[in-house]
């Protein structure tokens, strides 16, 4: 089992990632590879109530990848985490197959829930951008992308695009999202306005120009 999840997450990676030449140099030089396979030793151990020593292991897996997995976190087989230096997940995660997650990633609690559930849920297919922070008890869903550097505090429905602080749905299944509270753009506005001034003048030395001829 431990070896075919291993092959599943070399065998995404190796569709995903185009600078990676092999399967032999996944497996050798991947530190998301490293982790995923170090988190599966530390959740059979937190499985079978080892609980310091899973934690133990994580710790181990932390300080080797720079990765933080915690062992109770439940993570498929065929994901990919690219580079990864800063990835946080928490102890109630879920992550499903085909997801990525970029470097700087937190999947982490608000520290106001309680309870059973108190991390995100990522769905089939979701892509989680650098530094993106995804809080609390809540679900990214299928084929969905977090941009980078977002805060994601509610629930991001199936392919959806979600960005901004706090992160907010631009797009569902390719098509923008209007909403009655979109950040203005400044620079547009401005050349809308240049270019209103500049139709301006354009007609009044026209009428001039007219003017002039007549004489």
């Amino acid at each position: 089992m431990f070896f075919k999840r291993l092959r599943e997450d070399i065998n995404f990676a190796k569709k995903i990632d185009p600078a990676a030449r092999n399967k032999f140099e996944i497996l050798m030089t991947y530190a998301g590879v490293h982790a995923l396979s170090i988190h599966r030793g530390a959740n059979f151990l937190h499985r079978i109530k080892l609980k310091f020593l899973a934690r133990w292991v994580s710790q181990f897996g932390k300080w080797l990848t720079g990765i933080e997995i915690h062992p109770a976190a439940k993570i498929a087989s065929g994901v990919f985490i690219d580079h990864g230096s800063g990835v946080v997940i928490g102890e109630t995660a879920i992550v499903e197959t085909e997801v990525i997650i970029y470097q700087g990633v937190t999947l982490g609690g608000t520290g106001k829930e309680r309870g059973a559930r108190r991390h995100p849920t990522v769905k089939k297919g979701a892509i989680i951008s650098c530094g993106a922070k995804v809080l609390g008890n809540i679900t990214i869903g299928e084929n969905s992308v977090v941009g980078a550097g977002s805060v994601v505090l509610k629930d991001v429905p199936p392919n959806s695009t979600a960005v901004g602080i706090p992160a907010r749905v631009v797009k569902i299944n390719g098509e923008r999202v209007r909403s009655g509270c979109e950040i203005p753009d400044i620079v547009k506005d401005e050349i809308d306005l240049l270019k209103a001034r500049i139709d301006q003048l354009e007609k009044l030395l026209a009428i001039k120009g007219e003017e002039d001829a007549t004489l």
